[in-house]
């Protein structure tokens, strides 16, 4: 592959090689007959799901990178809202007990590789962002909540 090659479709190999050739560990699943892949970043685990199949058995035209968090206890309200409204590049949704960030990429109309590294690299970077998040959101609301002592 030259770098003027533009990558139209993706499957679970190719998928797996980039991941792999990022420094990444990727183990494959296969449940119902839908394959994913599962990595992790900084000790953070996700999914890669493949979305819309191209006419190519095994190839697929965009994917998703998917990271499910369980939630304890209640969520606080606005935080998925204030995610959203302050971050682009992915979205961030409650689905019963998990909390779910995601990031679609399209390759369907062609990408360079280095746009799949970018947006791997991306992925990264929201990944480490959303822990920050997580946990700056959680001690600011604690902190909130918890009285201050008046001097008198």
């Amino acid at each position: 592959m030259t770098a003027n090659t533009l990558i139209e479709t993706v499957s679970a190999d190719s998928l797996t090689t980039l991941l792999q050739d990022a420094g990444c560990r990727v183990n494959r699943t296969e449940q119902n007959a839908v394959i994913q892949l599962l990595s992790a970043s900084q000790g953070v685990g996700y999914a890669v799901r493949f979305g819309n199949s191209a006419p190519e058995e095994g190839q697929f035209l965009d994917f998703t990178y998917s990271c499910a968090l369980r939630i304890q206890g209640e969520l606080p309200e606005g935080l998925t809202n204030l995610w959203n409204a302050s971050r682009r590049f992915s979205r961030l949704a409650q689905q019963g007990e998990f909390l779910v960030l995601e990031k679609d990429v399209i390759v369907a109309d062609g990408v360079s590789l280095k746009h799949l590294q970018g947006s791997l690299v991306l992925w990264d970077r929201l990944l480490q962002e959303f822990v920050v998040y997580l946990r700056d959101y959680s001690r600011n609301l604690a902190a909130a909540e918890t009285p201050v002592e008046s001097a008198s």
